[in-house]
């Protein structure tokens, strides 16, 4: 005689969305659209709520997709497609039929990224849940130009601007979007990490609001946000850029780069002998070292250099390239920069921190550094 094998127990609410998660995981993990599609209609179909769904479905599983990039255990090519997959499945969600459209009684909102930000996902996400909240919305997506998001508020006259953006070197992009959308007369909301967990950049900046997620944001345009004066300057909010230093290295960012190159090479002979793909991820490594340094002197934050070198110095040491590498362009570059104290101070500083991360992560890397490979 056979028995068989009882259905499985039906998931309690607890468990909905772990359970959901680790399944649209694993189907973003394989690439496999089809069932990434599936698994979001059956979470509907099990009560999990649409705005659940995005944040913590979606969005937990686009969070995990960005640790396993920084670990090395995503591909390049992996981080995009399983960008592409979550994209795809938010429209799904978005026409679902069981997900009928919320009335926009609440007012208009236009929610973009900062000019040169094409990390989209987490503005898309705040734009499906402000419909759910009964919101008309202007999405508008990646890498918008300010001269046209400028454009299309006159058009529109929304009530509120909401900006996206995750990477720290577009700060400076993001301060003239800020004050230019504030001289029409229309608030801004900002969110994403590269105003800091705490938001301190998006008040340095003068935004007129913070979230640090899009569920905290909808809750807070629950009351309407206070609007600044109209004449309000860039210049206003950041009175350390009167040293110039910030313009001068922005301006010579270019030349500065080949200048570290040329100093690397006097330090490590092999870099005369690398090929065209090398030399380039190469440059690609000191470009990103100088832009970072250049948005830590727009803001003055010395937090936001240091941590960048502890971050790269994890993903280098997840790539087998040794981070102690990091260590000698420092050297170079605060060369390069001597006329600049600031710049001088945010180097020293950054070069402190990393050297205390190198120590705590233990002895150094034996492999020898990898120019094809980069961070």
């Amino acid at each position: 005689m056979t028995t068989s094998s009882a259905p499985p127990a039906p998931l309690t609410a607890g468990d909905q969305v772990p359970f959901h998660t680790s399944r649209l995981w694993e189907a973003v993990r394989a690439g496999d659209e089809y069932a990434a599609g599936t698994g979001v209609r059956e979470a509907l179909t099990d009560g999990v709520p649409p705005e659940t769904l995005l944040l913590d479905v979606i969005g937990g599983v686009q969070r995990r997709v960005g640790v396993e990039w920084a670990a090395n255990r995503l591909s390049v090519a992996q981080e995009h497609a399983a960008t592409a997959i979550n994209e795809r499945v938010i429209a799904l969600l978005a026409q679902h039929p069981d997900v009928p459209p919320v009335p926009p009684a609440r007012g208009r909102i236009t929610v973009a990224c900062v000019d040169g930000e094409w990390h989209a996902l987490p503005a898309r996400l705040l734009a499906e849940v402000l419909r759910l909240r009964g919101w008309r919305v202007d999405y508008l997506g990646a890498q918008v130009p300010a001269p046209h998001l400028i454009a299309h508020l006159h058009r529109t006259n929304p009530d509120l601007v909401a900006l996206s953006s995750s990477l720290v070197t577009r700060l400076p992009a993001a301060h003239a979007t800020i004050t230019a959308c504030q001289a029409t007369g229309v608030p801004v909301l900002v969110g994403g990490a590269a105003f800091g967990s705490d938001g301190r950049h998006a008040r340095q900046l003068g935004a007129d609001a913070w979230a640090p997620d899009a569920r905290q944001a909808a809750e807070l345009l629950k009351r309407p946000l206070t609007r600044r004066q109209a004449d309000h300057q860039a210049i206003d909010d950041l009175p350390h850029l009167a040293d110039q230093e910030y313009t001068l290295v922005a301006r010579g960012s270019r030349q500065l780069v080949r200048e570290v190159l040329a100093g690397l090479e006097s330090r490590f002979p092999a870099l005369l002998d690398y090929d065209d793909v090398q030399r380039d991820h190469t440059a690609q490594d000191v470009a990103h070292l100088v832009e970072f340094l250049t948005a830590a002197l727009y803001t003055d934050d010395t937090e936001l250099f240091s941590g960048f070198l502890v971050w790269t110095a994890d993903v280098l040491r997840a790539r087998a390239v040794p981070p102690e590498s990091l260590l000698p362009a420092l050297d170079v570059l605060e060369c390069a920069l001597r006329d600049f104290p600031r710049a001088v101070g945010l180097i020293t500083r950054g070069r402190q921190a990393l050297s205390r991360a190198l120590r705590a992560s233990g002895p150094p890397a034996t492999r020898q550094l990898d120019p094809g490979q980069p961070a």
